[in-house]
């Protein structure tokens, strides 16, 4: 297989967005400024307002330079965890994402900034708050050429395509009035995988539009890449921005061999995947074990069995 030009040995010297600059879609690829296809790997951290310790530029540094991460997400509830719908917390919370985009920047890092809905499962419910953040967000990070923009993490639990494609034509406007080029993840439902039921009637009219796909190795195998299959036959961009080797509830038995199978497929088709989750949380998802207190230089006795897993991926 051809080499992408996000592996390490490629932007060694470099950083990757130095190496990459601007990112495009075209066609099924996300591709870099000079039309090459771009995977990025990377990590999401769990949602920042429960986790803000390691929104930090060792965290940062180490995924970069130790485990080459290309890509950072920055997680931050809708409801769950003091989320940005339901508390006073906004301010606190859009500075923790100020943070997390500068840090990213200055290490030459791209970096998402994920809506993350989930107990609130269609992501109309909290459409206004929405559509305030992403006005002020695009504004705010419309020079930047490493801003990825996920409007609605998983819908769940009742939306349909139509219904989440409909909120996606609401906001992508209001993102694109200031920042005409950054690429833009919609959420699928059915937790983010129905990406084939998307790929029949996708958003129309804007370009740099990716569909996300989740998946959990311990739970999500071959049926799930055969609906990514689908999706990419009919033309479909697609972006794992988050995924794990657990269940999936994010916990229980790790599937190490399906977790590589997915990471085969995905390179394949040079998909990029985001990692969940940098945190300490005592479940298997977890990248760091429960023990660690450390934010950055992790070894080999911070992380979990996943996170040993993925830093060798």
């Amino acid at each position: 297989m051809e080499k992408s030009v996000s592996d390490p040995a490629v932007f060694e010297g470099s950083t990757p967005v130095q190496a990459n600059g601007r990112l495009y879609v075209k066609g099924t690829k996300l591709v870099n400024e000079k039309g090459d296809p771009v995977c990025l790997k990377g990590v999401s951290t769990h949602g920042i307002g429960r986790y803000p310790q390691y929104v930090d530029p060792d965290s940062f540094r180490t995924l970069r330079d130790q485990w080459h991460a290309s890509l950072i997400r920055l997680a931050m509830y809708t409801e769950e965890f003091d989320g940005y719908c339901i508390t006073g917390k906004q301010e606190e919370l859009k500075a923790l994402i100020d943070r997390g985009v500068q840090y990213a920047t200055d290490l030459g890092m791209y970096v998402i900034i994920d809506w993350h809905i989930l107990s609130d499962g269609h992501p109309a419910k909290n459409q206004k708050e929405a559509e305030a953040f992403f006005e002020e967000m695009s504004a705010k990070y419309k020079d930047h050429n490493n801003v990825i923009y996920e409007i609605c993490n998983e819908p769940n639990s009742g939306p349909d395509w139509p219904a989440v494609k409909k909120y996606a034509e609401d906001i992508i406007p209001i993102i694109r009035k200031n920042d005409p080029e950054a690429v833009i993840l919609v959420g699928t439902p059915t937790w983010s995988q129905d990406v084939d039921i998307a790929a029949e009637d996708p958003v129309r009219g804007y370009a740099n539009i990716m569909y996300v796909l989740h998946f959990y190795a311990g739970t999500h195998k071959e049926a799930l890449r055969d609906k990514a299959r689908a999706a990419l036959q009919k033309g479909l961009p697609l972006f794992v921005s988050e995924f794990g080797i657990s269940d999936a509830s994010g916990d229980g038995e790790l599937d190490k061999a399906e977790g590589n199978n997915w990471i085969r497929f995905l390179k394949e088709n040079d998909i990029s995947f985001v990692c969940w989750n940098l945190s300490n949380k005592a479940e298997s998802s977890a990248l760091l074990n429960s023990a660690s207190t450390v934010t950055g230089n992790f070894t080999d006795e911070d992380l979990s069995e996943q996170g040993m897993w993925y830093r060798n991926i």
